[in-house]
């Protein structure tokens, strides 16, 4: 224990339980600051994971507000408070508040769009304009009567989705091939409407992963929808004879850039293939009796109306988008827009560059034994994907 030498035993002993009674103290100390330390660590963890889990919950918080699944209403709730907020602020006089109201309160009873955000005529325009314009382009082909449909106050922020089916069914009402199926959809429906269509669609079978994702639940909500919803949509419209029916509708994915800089080359490649199909007689502008296509990326959908192939093969897609506003697509229409005309609705590949792109393409009707096992299908839905 030490050098030192002791005179007596006695010494020696008293010396020893010294030396003992200080290793003992000091034992002493260090098994407590050990469990000291412990302690303070294990609280520092349970504060961690306390803070995490409150992040969680705040983010999906934030998640369930932009997807519009935060019980804060729906179309109607927010129509409202945005007219309320436009008579607070002096831009919507009163006597215009109760009529807008009175207007929509009708649509909604209805069920039909009040078609105060359509622009008609567009495609009509599109034709005579490349016919005058553009002499490098070697041809231009196009959907045939599609409306174009613009966010409203009730769905601004949400509702490109439905809008852009708007837009198909627009197209598919004016085509023969589809008349017995929307033979009960003669109208443009409401944005509360889609929401209920999309929700039968849901009960009838189709797609209920997706289903389960919005708690089977549209209206009155802000849910974003997208490819998925869009296609069980389809899916489910039925015959007036009350015959099961379905479009021939497919969803393509092009989950990943297939050119340089995050391009999707394939992509205006398919819809080319796409709107190509058919006699052409070598006109410049052909009108083809192709549906439109929705097209689905992170974040926003829009409508493809057509494609333009330059002389030197050059593709650019004409899309119509929702978030274009209805004054817009008005002025469109005008002779002397030739500066604004073609920039509101032509992308070209670079203009393209999300992650991943889906296409719903409609293509014919199902008959009622395709249907069904096209709704079996859905239960394990996947999309076909272009490499």
């Amino acid at each position: 224990m030490c050098d030192l030498v002791c005179a007596s035993p006695q010494i020696l002993q008293e010396h020893v339980d010294l030396h003992l009674e200080e290793c003992s103290f000091s034992e002493g100390i260090n098994v407590g600051d050990l469990e000291l330390a412990r302690q303070l660590q294990d609280e520092e963890d349970r504060q961690q994971r306390l803070e995490e889990v409150k992040k969680e919950k705040e983010e999906f918080k934030k998640l369930q507000r932009q997807y519009g699944l935060d019980d804060s209403g729906g179309y109607k709730q927010q129509f409202l408070k945005n007219m309320e907020r436009e008579v607070n602020r002096g831009r919507m006089q009163p006597f215009e508040y109760h009529k807008r109201k009175t207007d929509m309160m009708e649509s909604l009873a209805f069920g039909v769009d009040d078609g105060k955000t359509k622009a008609s005529g567009v495609i009509e325009a599109l034709c005579k304009y490349y016919q005058n314009e553009f002499k490098d382009v070697r041809r231009i082909r196009l959907s045939v009567g599609v409306d174009h449909f613009s966010s409203s106050l009730g769905d601004r922020g949400w509702g490109c989705g439905y809008r852009n089916f708007q837009m198909l069914l627009s197209s598919l009402l004016k085509n023969d091939m589809y008349n017995d199926c929307l033979q009960d959809h003669t109208l443009i429906p409401s944005i509360p409407k889609i929401q209920s269509m999309i929700e039968d669609a849901w009960k009838e079978g189709f797609d209920p992963r997706g289903a389960s994702h919005f708690n089977n639940r549209l209206r009155g909500t802000k849910a974003w929808i997208g490819a998925c919803e869009i296609y069980s949509l389809l899916t489910s419209l039925r015959l007036k004879s009350h015959l099961k029916c379905l479009y021939r509708c497919q969803v393509i994915d092009f989950h990943k850039p297939t050119g340089p800089m995050g391009t999707h080359p394939r992509l205006f490649e398919w819809v080319l293939s796409y709107y190509s199909r058919g006699r052409e007689d070598g006109a410049k502008v052909v009108c083809t009796s192709k549906p439109p296509l929705y097209l689905q990326h992170q974040g926003h959908s829009r409508t493809v109306v057509g494609i333009e192939e330059k002389k030197n093969r050059t593709l650019c897609l004409l899309i119509f988008d929702p978030g274009c506003p209805s004054q817009e697509m008005q002025k469109l229409l005008r002779h002397n827009s030739d500066v604004t005309f073609p920039k509101q609705l032509r992308k070209f590949v670079g203009s393209l560059k999300d992650k991943q792109y889906q296409i719903v393409a409609v293509d014919g009707v199902l008959l009622p034994e395709e249907k069904a096992a096209r709704r079996e299908a859905s239960q394990v839905f996947t999309a076909e994907k272009i490499p």
